[in-house]
Formats: structure tokens, C-alpha cells, sequence
């Protein structure tokens, strides 16, 4: 069988970014080769965000469970069949992948997908895959994903990452979590409601600590009160052991060595991009720690060679790695600049669920912004009191001069559905009296956006900081 003639633009990684760029770059006239070296769809779809979603609404269904029971409800059900639950996230999973990425979808944009394993870089213009096979092209976008950083500990063959949940074969009845960012505090949750014994670590000085910090002191509250043992602070994790129970956490804090002891540990504690057999160095690319270094534009050290999604360490979201694929192949294939959004909505399926768009206060006295803020508590929400989930708030952040809406920062029942309306007003520069007078339908979960509104406007309209 002839060898496929070398493509216009190649893309290493089919992830989300990966395949946003190939088929823009289809789209606008270029011959295009797809390399994968496992399945479509990148770490989200097949071991983080969507198997975590799953594990996530089984865990709150639980918690429905114990809410029927306190408001009246009888023969509740609260166990878990932790090798069925596995089963459905896996066939879930399946079910995702064909919505998003349909076996014909490829073919049909003239897009040559290969699975010949992962490629290495030759030189500049080439790769060689695993089968030995070797591509050159006049633009490579590289959006090989990322994976996770396990800690060089004694004992770490004893703690498995998040992305292997799913290959535990019996239910833990105690975890220990080392990272409690977005990854590790959803972990957690899941594992509490599902009935384990939980503690959560990290050397950071809270939890959630790219969120606000009003965040991150709601989501420990919450998860404290729910029994997980939160440790932030820890100065590094010394060794994992084993004992005749299972395995043992040994961990400092305070200048001493305490013990956790676990059935499983769960290494939660970074993301670096997949680098390890790319050799980007034989491409003369230039790396930054852990990734590969990009000016704003996804554009490298090669002019030639861009880099998008997980692998250039920026906004490691499925979101904006759909965003920068499109942005990046059109550039590549164009030279045209489109415009990129700097609104990165984000949050956590937690118990409770937060979101946060924007900077925070914190980031804005940093930047000697001067802006307003109004908190509507949860339990103000007619909504909330109504469902039973009257925990948390919602922070409306405005410009103190124009009084344009400049993020949000929400902790409670659909927070990320609640942030992605302040995201919106915030594409269309609302003001905060513009976003007052929008209706929202009642009894809902984001009229609690129009009431932060009128109650900042209220205050505005004194001259009052709120």
C-alpha cells in the first residue's frame, strides 16, 4: 500500500485542542495528518473531567439520598456497587466520545487521523511514530496534552494518579489525597460521599489556591463538616509504607512527621505536558519547565512549530484549548490574528460546586484596580431554600468607575452554571445596572446574578463601597 503523501499541517495529539486545530486547519484549505498515540478525545474525555463528572453525579446522588431522608423521605438507599459505578463510567465515557468525536468525522473534513503511537521529532519538519513510520510538513501544531506529576518519594509505586481511579478493583475505605487543586478537592468529595474516609494534602497554604480565597475557606468549611480531614500547609510528603492494614502516608508538618494512614493513595500534584517522547530538543524547541515555551500566540522558538492546549502550561482547560486550536491553525495556515477571549470560566464539582471567572480582589489591589464588590449569600436565594442547598454565596466583582461587570466568584448548588451568565455579561461589557435590569425567570439558581446586581446598584447609586 502506497505511503499517504506528506501533509500541509500536521498535529501532534487529539485531544480537544488537538482536534479543534485540525479541523479549522482542514477547513481553511490544508492537507492535514492527525496523529494520536491512544484514543480521541485527550485526558478530559477519557480519564479526567468526564469519568470525574460521572463519579460526581453518582456521589451527589447519594448525597440526594441522605437529603430525601432528612426532609421525609423513607427506604432511602445509600451503598455503593463500586464495580457497576466503574462499568457506567466507561460506557459513558464511550457514549461522549461518539457524540463529540463520530467515527466519520475525520474522514469526512479530509483529515488523515493515524494511530501509529507517538511521535518523536527527527528535526524541525519531521517526527517518526512508534510503527517507524516518519512525516514531514511545512507547520506542526503540538498539542500532545499533559499527564501527571507523581512525587520522587520512597514508596510512590504505592500511590497510583488520577487518571487510574478507575483501575482500582475494590472500593477504598480510606483515601489520602496529596493536592488539593482542582483535580485532588473533586476527588475527594466523590470519595467522601461514596463512604470513604478521606483526608486531603497539599504544601499550598489552602486548598483551591488558584481560586479565591473566599473559595477556598467556603470549600474547606464544607468538606470539614462533611468529615474530610483537610491537611493544607504540609511542608512534603516523606514516604508511603505499608502495613497490615494497608499503606501508611508519612508526612511533615509543623517540623514534625505525622501518618495517614490509607487503602489508596491518590498523587494529585501537578500536570506537565507529554514531552517525555517528544524529544523537542532534536526540533531546536525551547521548553519552560515542565512545557514548552510559546509566545502569547502559540508560536515557539521555531516559527513554524506552534504549541497549544495542556502542552504550553498556560489556561489548561478543554475550553480554552478549543479556543486556542482554532486560534492557533488559523494563524499557522492564514497568518491572520483572530480574537482571543481572556474570560477563563472555571470551578469544581465539589460539595458544595464553585466557579470563578475573573480576577480576584486580591489580583486587583495587586494590579491597583480600584473596583466594588457585593456578596449575596445562598441562603437568600428563594431557589436554594426551596431545593435544600442553601450553602454558599456569590461574589459580583464591578469596575469602581465604569462600573463594567468584571467577574464573579461563586460557591453553591450549579455555580458553574450560575458563573457562565456573569462570563456572558461580561463579553457584552454589561454594566452593572444594565445586568440589574435583566429578568430572570423564578424560582431559579441565576436570579441570584440579577439580585448581586441590584444590590451592588443599590449601593452605587449611594456611593457606597459594598
Amino acid at each position: 500500500m502506497a505511503a499517504s503523501p506528506d501533509p500541509d499541517l500536521l498535529v501532534l495529539g487529539a485531544g480537544p485542542g488537538g482536534v479543534a486545530a485540525a479541523l479549522t486547519a482542514a477547513r481553511l484549505g490544508s492537507r492535514v495528518t492527525l496523529v494520536e498515540r491512544d484514543r480521541v478525545g485527550g485526558t478530559c474525555l477519557n480519564t479526567g473531567c468526564v469519568p470525574t463528572r460521572v463519579l460526581a453525579r453518582t456521589a451527589r446522588l447519594l448525597r440526594d439520598a441522605e437529603l430525601a431522608r432528612r426532609i421525609g423521605v423513607v427506604d432511602t438507599v445509600r451503598r455503593i456497587d463500586w464495580p457497576a459505578l466503574v462499568e457506567r463510567v466507561r460506557a459513558t465515557v464511550e457514549q461522549v466520545r461518539e457524540i463529540k468525536y463520530p467515527a466519520e468525522l475525520f474522514a469526512e473534513a479530509g483529515i488523515e487521523l493515524v494511530h501509529e503511537g507517538a511521535a518523536r521529532f527527527i528535526d524541525p519538519h519531521t517526527v517518526e511514530l512508534e510503527s517507524g513510520r516518519r512525516i514531514t510538513a511545512s507547520t506542526i501544531l503540538v498539542a500532545v496534552g499533559g499527564h501527571s506529576r507523581v512525587l520522587p518519594i520512597d514508596g510512590v509505586e504505592h500511590t497510583i494518579v488520577p487518571e487510574h481511579v478507575l483501575d482500582v478493583p475494590e472500593f477504598p475505605e480510606r483515601v489520602a489525597i496529596v493536592g488539593a487543586g482542582n483535580t485532588g478537592a473533586q476527588l475527594a468529595t466523590v470519595f467522601s460521599s461514596l463512604g470513604s474516609e478521606v483526608t486531603l494534602l497539599d504544601a499550598a497554604p489552602r486548598i483551591l489556591p488558584a481560586s479565591d480565597a473566599s473559595i477556598s475557606s467556603a470549600v474547606q468549611a464544607a468538606f470539614e463538616r462533611t468529615g474530610v480531614t483537610v491537611r493544607p500547609g504540609i511542608e512534603g510528603v516523606e514516604r508511603i509504607e505499608l502495613d497490615e492494614r494497608g499503606k501508611v502516608l508519612r508526612y511533615k508538618a509543623g517540623g514534625e512527621v505525622h501518618a495517614v494512614g490509607a487503602d489508596l493513595v491518590v498523587m494529585a500534584t501537578g500536570w506537565p505536558a507529554n514531552l517525555e517522547h517528544l524529544d523537542p530538543d532534536a526540533a531546536g524547541l525551547e521548553r519552560n519547565r515542565g512545557w514548552l515555551a510559546a509566545d502569547p500566540r502559540g508560536r515557539t522558538s521555531q516559527p513554524h512549530i506552534f504549541v497549544l492546549g495542556d502542552a504550553d502550561g498556560t489556561d489548561m482547560l478543554v475550553q480554552m484549548a478549543e479556543e486556542e486550536g482554532e486560534a492557533v491553525a488559523t494563524l499557522a495556515v492564514t497568518g491572520e490574528e483572530s480574537a482571543r477571549t481572556r474570560l477563563v470560566p472555571a470551578g469544581g464539582f465539589t460539595d458544595p460546586d464553585y466557579a470563578g471567572v475573573g480576577p480576584t480582589p486580591e489580583q486587583l489591589d495587586a494590579d491597583g484596580i480600584r473596583y466594588r464588590t457585593t456578596t449575596v449569600p445562598y441562603d437568600r436565594l428563594d431557589r436554594a431554600v426551596l431545593d435544600g442547598r442553601a450553602e454558599g454565596f456569590l461574589t459580583l466583582v464591578a469596575d469602581e468607575e465604569a462600573h463594567r461587570i468584571l467577574g464573579a466568584h461563586v460557591v453553591g448548588e450549579n455555580a458553574m452554571d450560575v458563573v457562565h451568565l456573569v462570563v456572558m455579561a461580561m463579553s457584552g461589557a454589561m454594566t452593572v445596572a444594565e445586568l440589574a435590569r435583566v429578568p430572570f425567570a423564578y424560582p431559579t439558581y441565576s436570579a441570584i446574578v440579577r439580585q448581586a446586581a441590584r444590590r451592588m446598584l443599590g449601593g452605587l447609586e449611594q456611593g457606597e463601597l459594598t
